[in-house]
């Protein structure tokens, strides 16, 4: 279908969806009035001291490149939640935050990536999470992860925060059933991630649940089941207004506008992330989940044709920074976001260190990677030498 069918199919759905009444739930009307708000209109983006600091470092190493480096520190990233010990890391960051926002007199806005699920990432290994359903990592994640974060928030009232939820999870249960680790968590993926969004659903919160991207689930079958699970959480969760919207592309590099998947996966009829936005779009207001807008992350997805298969995902060769970060850069896009820290690694891509994945040694993947979140200088500076457009 084409990007033009699209856009028509979009503009007949919502103009129905103008007459509907608000998603049923039991959110209450405040909220459900924010949830049809963009949260990035009007607000600065939170940089993050050790982000800016780690760019300096290469910028000092790397002096006759400096200028171009240094250009990155202006532009923010995502904040990850991927432990419970990191979720001390939240007043830190907020404060900061805050020091920020009272000195330019604009609200500031921060973005955390909340990531710990039991069975976490149940179809790979070099972002497996510290719990599991096993080992009371139900109770765990609960009381020790998502209170905990909830408490932090309601402190900080005062500031706008956007939360992308789980990446990977709910994308699981729609492709990886026959795995036994993703099987076991098909309910707890469900019940916790309503949980979480509940629990987080804040007045300065606004909550994007992950939903893959275009090379996992743009098939029109797998758009129809993962509409079907985001249905059955928001039940769960209160009803369609519980949340702002959905994120796609976290920590992938699938390319904005280019038609790499035709050539990647010609069966799939979503060959860039925004007609992959687009299409699930129009999915969801038919299935009466309306008013929602799009995080996409552009942090590594600038310079297109890249890979050979669209399921590597671990630090690919040949990657460059994308799109900068803005508010409503198209239509039903709240944001363009750079949600993987550019520069972080994907997962290490020696076979003898723990949590290493097969992906992380494919030969489309960079060699010398350190573990997943660990700072990859050489791989931060090709990002810089291949940011498309150019910084």
């Amino acid at each position: 279908m084409t990007n033009q069918r699209v856009l028509a199919i979009l503009s007949v759905s919502l103009a129905f969806s103008a007459c509907a009444g608000p998603g049923a739930g039991v959110v209450d009307p405040a909220r459900a009035e924010a949830s049809r708000r963009n949260p990035f209109l009007d607000v600065n983006f939170f940089l993050n001291p050790e982000y800016v600091e780690n760019v300096e470092a290469t910028a000092k190493a790397f002096p006759a490149e400096a200028e171009t480096i240094r250009k990155v520190k202006q532009y923010p990233s995502g904040l990850w939640l991927d432990s419970i010990a990191h979720v001390a890391n939240i007043p830190l960051w907020l404060d900061e935050a805050r020091k920020q926002q009272q000195a330019s007199g604009k609200p500031t806005l921060s973005l955390f990536v909340v990531y710990d699920l039991p069975n976490r990432d149940c179809s790979a290994n070099s972002s497996a999470g510290e719990l599991t359903i096993a080992q009371n990592g139900v109770a765990r994640y609960e009381t020790e992860f998502i209170d905990v974060i909830a408490a932090h928030f309601n402190k900080y009232s005062d500031l706008p925060i956007v939360v992308i939820l789980e990446p990977d999870s709910l994308g699981n249960l729609v492709t990886n059933m026959n795995i036994p680790k993703c099987a076991e968590a098909r309910d707890v993926y469900v019940n916790e991630t309503a949980y979480a969004i509940r629990k987080l659903g804040l007045p300065n919160v606004s909550i994007y649940l992950d939903a893959a991207h275009a090379g996992w689930l743009g098939w029109d079958h797998h758009r129809e089941n993962v509409i079907k699970v985001f249905k059955k959480v928001l039940k769960a969760a209160g009803g369609n207004d519980a949340i702002r919207g959905f994120a796609t592309n976290v920590a992938n590099y699938t390319h904005l506008y280019n038609r790499d998947g035709m050539a990647l996966e010609s069966s799939d009829p979503c060959y860039n992330e925004l007609v992959y936005a687009k299409k699930l779009t129009v999915g969801l207001a038919d299935h009466g989940v309306r008013n929602k807008g799009f995080i996409i992350d552009t942090s590594r997805n600038g310079k297109g044709q890249i890979r050979k298969v669209w399921g590597h995902w671990c630090n690919i060769k040949g990657a460059g920074l994308g799109e900068r970060p803005r508010a409503a850069p198209e239509p039903f896009i709240d944001a363009f976001f750079w949600v993987k820290p550019p520069g972080e690694s994907d997962g290490v891509s020696d076979p003898s260190q723990p949590r290493f994945d097969a992906e992380c040694g494919s030969n489309e993947s960079a060699p010398n990677a350190p573990q997943a979140g660990v700072w990859f200088q050489s791989y931060f500076l090709n990002l810089v030498r291949n940011a498309t457009p150019p910084l």
